[in-house]
């Protein structure tokens, strides 16, 4: 754990060295221009580290909402402009880009940063762009009638998903006309103040629509009784190794999972002890690990969030070589499943080779 947490640590600073290193011998040949952009970047790495310290809770809101989209839109840069010196330097390395191409170079360094700003500023509105995905499921069992829920994972609330941001997300899911509503964890960011502040709780109170969710991982960074605060004021019934018959909407019982984080969680098959399985069943499940159980304990529907499918390519690959569904449907045997890469989104609102999206669930009988 500790060799781990060294790791990912150091793996940042070593990105901003070599990053910054490579900058300074790009930009023109003008010290105090070197020295303004190099402190810059320093500067918002830095405000990364002070941001996620947590010391940005006793800042005033506009101050800290600053400090954290500062630091972690930083974090997505650092990482293209990485990319941008690896591929120059191998190109260097290949005889095909002249080392003297990369050093005191205006035009290549301007147009770095024009192809950046570009990218960035469309991987924003790509964020914001909510893509509804639709999924129809029949079943053998007695349904009485169709039934329709929208599931999300990864609300992610904090300083940077707003209040203005969770209106607008509830405006759109409301707007489907749904039985009842499933978010498969991680509603709040890492920091219940911004939460608190803006009275989000009341954009829930106000939907009449029947909410359901299980936790995810930044749920407990958050403080759980903070939390589970935050989902009685909003009416959010929260599962935690726990069914429920959802009466009245369909023949259908959702089986919650406690997060993973918590190492004494229940088995799926502890929590499913008693449960009718006549009925549809579905299972929230924050992470996305051991698919084979949801299977074996005769689980119909699966819903996980938490990968994010890597927020920005090419962290997409790593998700999808680390999970066995790190995006999107999957079926084993008679179950379904689908792993969403969330509605928001954790750190800075980029999309890059992914999408934030809600899924629209419509159950039938075969």
């Amino acid at each position: 754990m500790k060799f781990a947490f060294l790791f990912f640590l150091l793996l940042p600073i070593a990105g901003q060295t070599y990053v910054a290193w490579r900058t300074w011998q790009l930009l023109p040949d003008i010290m105090p221009l070197r020295m303004a952009i190099v402190g810059l970047m320093a500067l918002a790495f830095v405000t990364f580290f002070v941001a996620m310290s947590g010391v940005i809770d006793r800042w005033p809101m506009s101050l800290a909402t600053l400090t954290y989209e500062v630091g972690t839109s930083w974090l997505m840069i650092l990482l293209y402009l990485f990319l941008v010196f690896v591929c120059l330097d191998v190109l260097r390395l290949c005889h095909v880009v002249p080392s003297a191409a990369l050093h005191s170079n205006g035009w290549l360094s301007g147009g770095i940063a024009v192809a950046l700003t570009v990218l960035f500023t469309l991987a924003y509105f790509h964020y914001n762009d909510k893509k509804r995905v639709e999924m129809v499921v029949t079943t053998k069992k007695d349904m009485k009638k169709d039934v329709k829920l929208v599931l999300v994972s990864d609300l992610h609330l904090g300083y940077h998903n707003t209040r203005a941001d969770l209106h607008r997300w509830l405006t759109l899911l409301k707007a489907e006309h749904p039985d009842a509503i499933l978010i498969g964890g991680d509603l709040i960011d890492g920091s219940y103040r911004p939460v608190a502040q803006e009275h989000m709780a009341e954009e829930f109170r106000s939907l009449d629509i029947p909410v359901i969710a299980c936790l995810g991982n930044h749920d407990y960074y958050t403080g759980l009784n903070a939390d589970l605060q935050f989902c009685r004021d909003a009416g959010i019934m929260v599962l935690r190794d726990k069914a429920i018959f959802l009466d009245g909407i369909g023949n259908i019982t959702v089986i919650g999972r406690d997060d993973r984080t918590n190492r004494q969680r229940k088995s799926l098959s502890e929590v499913m002890r008693g449960v009718d399985n006549s009925r549809f069943l579905i299972e929230l499940d924050h992470q996305p690990y051991h698919l084979e159980e949801a299977e074996n304990n005769g689980v119909d529907f699966e819903f996980a969030g938490h990968t994010h499918h890597g927020q920005v390519w090419p962290i997409s690959w790593i998700t999808d070589a680390i999970y066995e569904d790190a995006f999107g449907p999957l079926r084993k045997g008679h179950t379904q499943y689908y792993v969403s890469s969330g509605l928001g989104i954790w750190g800075a609102k980029f999309r890059i080779g992914t999408q934030s999206e809600y899924l629209v669930l419509t159950i039938r009988r075969q």
